[in-house]
C-alpha cells in the first residue's frame, strides 16, 4: 500500500525534511515510559522532566543528533543480590523529542529521581529581502535587505 504524504504538492518545494520530523514525532508519541512534563519556565525557556526513579548519574545518557535530543537509561542488574520477590524491574528506556530549529540544550540535572533537561530557544529575528530581477539582456535591478526584529510586529 502506497503512503499519502502531505508535502506531495508542487506548491510546498523543500518540505520533505518537515515530513521525516512528523514521523519521528510520531514514532516518539507511542513511547509510554517514562512519564514526563514539559514546561515553560521563562519567556524563552523550556524543561522537559522525566521521572526515572532508580537511574543514577551513570545509568543515563543524553545526545542530541540532527534536532533530536534522546535520552537513554539503563539500569544494571547487580549480580550479588538475591531477590524473594521483584516487582521493581531493572529496565532500560530510550525516550526522543524533536526539537525545533536552533533550540539549544543548556543543562541536564538528576535530582531525587527527576532527570530535568532545559532548553533555550533562540530570539525570532525575520529577514525580508528583495530577489533582483534580471532582464534577458543581462541588466540587474537594484537589490535592498532588511532586517526586522520579529518582537517589533
Amino acid at each position: 500500500m502506497t503512503r499519502l504524504s502531505l508535502f506531495n504538492s508542487p506548491l510546498l518545494l523543500g518540505f520533505d525534511h518537515f515530513e521525516r520530523t512528523l514521523d519521528r514525532i510520531a514514532k516518539a508519541g507511542a513511547e509510554g515510559y517514562p512519564p514526563y512534563n514539559i514546561e515553560q519556565t521563562g519567556e524563552d525557556r523550556l524543561r522537559i522532566t522525566l521521572a526515572v526513579a532508580g537511574f543514577g548519574l551513570d545509568d543515563l545518557e543524553i545526545q542530541i543528533e540532527d534536532n533530536q535530543l534522546t535520552i537513554k537509561g539503563r539500569q544494571k542488574d547487580d549480580p550479588d543480590r538475591v531477590y524473594l520477590y521483584r516487582g521493581i524491574a531493572a529496565r532500560q528506556f530510550q525516550r526522543s523529542f524533536v526539537l525545533a530549529e536552533g533550540i539549544i540544550v543548556n543543562a541536564a540535572t538528576l535530582d531525587n529521581g527527576l532527570l530535568s533537561v532545559d532548553l533555550q530557544r533562540p530570539k525570532a529575528v525575520s529577514q525580508v529581502r528583495t530577489v533582483p530581477i534580471n532582464k534577458a539582456g543581462g541588466e540587474k535591478s537594484s537589490a535592498k535587505r532588511v532586517t526586522v526584529d520579529a518582537d517589533s510586529k
